[in-house]
């Protein structure tokens, strides 16, 4: 078994994270809102209203607090020159290798909550997947989509 990747991805991603769950929990707390407001009228028991505002407060525990700490804490990888090694996951923690010689683009993405934060996406594409290694520093991502770019030309161009 290979040693543990040695790069960690920024730590402002579990800001991030906490942003776009906060985004995604707010429309199950609206949700829970509607259902109390018509507690009465759809004949909804006290205890039901309890049990599922009790849910809400949890989720919203386990993923605005929780999970992207988790999340931040198993993500690594590394670039070597015949290889991208990613290691991700929470409570199963996926390792892959990608070869060089399958990648065929790579790609920076930065969308608006990224971009606030100063941070990118990088994606390695190969025939077969994508795989990405979320939330770097900006400059971090263009240099390693550069790096993996040239590494996987050179691969190429050795076959």
């Amino acid at each position: 078994m290979k040693a543990q990747p040695r790069n960690r991805i920024a730590s402002s991603a579990k800001k991030v994270w906490r942003i776009n769950a906060s985004l995604y929990m707010l429309l199950a707390v609206i949700a829970a809102g509607v259902v109390t407001y018509f507690q009465d009228a759809w004949s909804i028991p006290d205890l039901v209203l309890y049990i599922g505002w009790g849910v809400i407060i949890a989720a919203l525990f386990f993923f605005i607090w929780l999970l992207p700490a988790v999340r931040w804490k198993r993500w690594r990888y590394e670039v070597f020159e015949q290889e991208i090694y990613i290691q991700s996951g929470i409570f199963i923690v996926t390792q892959t290798i990608i070869p060089m010689i399958r990648v065929q683009h790579v790609d920076t993405e930065q969308g608006p909550i990224l971009k606030k934060f100063g941070l990118a996406t990088v994606s390695v594409s190969t025939a077969a997947t994508t795989h990405q290694i979320p939330a770097l520093a900006l400059e971090e991502a263009l240099e390693l989509r550069d790096r993996i770019g040239v590494l996987a030309r050179v691969e190429e161009e050795d076959v």
